[in-house]
C-alpha cells in the first residue's frame, strides 16, 4: 500500500538513469508512472517493460532498458530541457528519433583471462569487474557474433595478467577488429591472427601494442561510405553509433545548412556532415590526423570541391574573419564541447549554423553564448542511437 499519494509515484527518470518520486527520493531501475510502495518494493506502471537482456541491471552497457520507447524518449527530451533551463533557454524540442535494437556498429569491449577462459564484455556500472556477456540487444547481429571465436583466439594469445580491449566496427567490407593491449610476437601468433581473420571473412584485424594500430590483416583496403562517398577508415577511428543515428543527424544538418554554397565543417571526423552537401564548396576542419588526411582522400578521389585542414579547434578556433566567409556552420565537437569556437561564432556574419551534440550540457553552455551574441535557436532534433542508454545526442539550428 502506498500511504503518500502523488510523492510516492516516480514522475521522471534522473540524468544517471534513476527513477525519482514526486518528493525527491531516487529508485534504481524504476520507470515514471510506477510507484514506491512502503517496504521500498516498486509497482510497475504503464511505461515500465521487461529488459530484453539477461545482463540488464549487472552491465553497464545499458541503464533503460526497463524503459518503454516513450518513457525513453520523454526522459532524452527532460535532459535536454533541463540543461536549457539552466542557462535561460527554452525553444521547440521535437520528438527523439530512436535507433532499433540490434543496429549498433561499432563498440568497445574488454578481455581478460580467469583460469583458462577469456571474459569478454562490459564493465558493470561504476565497477572495473568484467561482465562476460553472452546476450547483447544492442549491438549488430554481424558483430555479437564473432564474441566467441573472440574468446577462441585471445585463450591462446592473452596473458594471464593483462586486460586487453577489443573494437568491432561494421564498415563498407564488413567487420574490423582492433584489439590493443595484446602483444603478438612470433610465426604461430601471427599465423594465428591471419588464420582467425580468413576464417571468419573480416574486413580487417589490427593489434595496438602501444604505437598506434597495424593491420595484421587487410585483403582490401577498408572504408566507410558516408552520403555515398567510400572514406578511408582508420583502425579505431570514430564513426556515429548507428547508421540511423548518422542518417538523422546529417537530415538536420541539410535543414539547417540548405541551400548554402559555401559550408564550414568544423570537428569534422571523416566527414559525415562534409560529403553530405555535394553542391556547396566545403571548408573541412579536424585534429585527428588520420580522419582529416582519409577525408581529403575522399574528397580527391570523388573530385569534391572540400579543403580539409588538420587543425585544433581549441588552441585555434575560426576567427570572424575566417567565418564570415561561410553561409552555414556544421559544429560537431567532442563532449567538451566548443567554448572556444562558439565565442567567435557569436561574433561573426554566418547566418545559420547547425550543432551536433552528445552532450546537452556542454550544448547549452554554447548555446547561451551563441544567442547572447545575437542568434536564435530555433530547434533541437534530439537522437537517441546509444539505445536504452543516458547517452543523449542532439542536432540544433540556429539563425541570426
Amino acid at each position: 500500500m502506498c500511504v503518500n499519494g502523488a510523492d510516492d509515484e516516480i514522475v521522471r527518470v534522473a540524468a544517471r538513469g534513476d527513477g525519482v518520486t514526486g518528493d525527491g527520493r531516487h529508485v534504481p531501475f524504476a520507470a515514471p508512472g510506477d510507484r514506491l510502495r512502503d517496504d521500498g518494493t516498486v509497482a510497475p506502471g504503464p511505461r515500465r517493460r521487461t529488459p530484453p537482456c539477461r545482463h540488464f541491471g549487472t552491465c553497464g552497457g545499458c541503464q533503460l532498458q526497463h524503459l518503454d520507447d516513450d518513457a525513453w524518449a520523454g526522459f532524452i527530451t527532460d535532459r535536454i530541457a533541463g540543461a536549457l533551463r539552466q542557462h535561460g533557454l527554452e525553444t521547440e524540442i521535437r520528438t527523439p528519433l530512436l535507433s532499433p535494437p540490434e543496429t549498433r556498429r561499432r563498440a568497445t569491449f574488454h578481455a581478460e583471462r580467469r583460469g583458462r577462459q577469456v571474459h569478454l564484455g562490459f564493465t558493470e556500472a561504476n565497477s572495473h569487474r568484467l561482465v562476460d556477456v553472452q546476450e547483447c540487444s544492442v549491438l549488430h547481429p554481424e558483430l555479437f557474433r564473432l564474441l566467441n571465436p573472440l574468446r577462441g583466439l585471445l585463450s591462446a594469445l592473452l596473458p594471464g595478467s593483462r586486460r586487453a580491449n577489443v573494437h568491432v566496427t561494421l564498415a563498407d567490407q564488413g567487420r574490423d577488429v582492433l584489439i590493443d593491449g595484446l602483444e603478438a610476437e612470433g610465426l604461430a601468433a601471427a599465423e594465428a591472427l591471419s588464420g582467425f581473420a580468413r576464417r571468419h571473412g573480416l574486413a580487417r584485424l589490427s593489434l595496438d601494442e602501444g604505437l598506434g594500430p597495424t593491420p595484421r590483416w587487410e585483403p582490401d583496403p577498408v572504408t566507410i561510405t558516408l552520403a555515398g562517398v567510400p572514406v578511408p577508415l582508420p583502425a579505431g577511428s570514430f564513426l556515429q553509433a548507428t547508421a540511423e543515428g548518422q542518417a538523422a543527424l546529417v537530415d538536420a544538418a541539410r535543414e539547417v545548412a540548405g541551400d548554402a554554397a559555401a559550408v564550414a565543417d568544423l570537428f569534422a571526423g571523416l566527414g559525415t556532415f562534409t560529403f553530405a552537401f555535394p553542391r556547396a564548396k566545403v571548408y573541412a576542419a579536424e585534429a585527428a590526423r588520420d580522419a582529416i588526411l582519409s577525408l581529403k582522400a575522399a574528397a580527391g578521389a570523388a573530385q569534391r570541391p572540400v579543403y580539409a585542414d588538420h587543425r585544433d579547434l581549441y588552441r585555434r578556433p575560426l576567427t570572424v574573419a575566417d567565418l564570415d566567409h561561410f553561409d552555414a556552420v556544421i559544429l560537431d565537437p567532442p563532449r567538451a564541447g566548443a567554448r572556444e569556437q562558439a565565442e567567435e561564432l557569436a561574433i561573426c556574419r554566418v547566418p545559420s549554423v547547425a550543432y551536433i551534440s552528445c552532450n546537452p550540457s556542454t550544448f547549452a553552455r554554447d548555446a547561451e553564448i551563441l544567442c547572447k551574441g545575437g542568434y536564435r535557436l530555433d530547434w533541437i532534433q534530439p537522437v537517441g542511437q546509444f539505445r536504452w542508454s543516458t547517452h543523449v545526442e542532439l542536432a540544433a539550428k540556429f539563425r541570426r
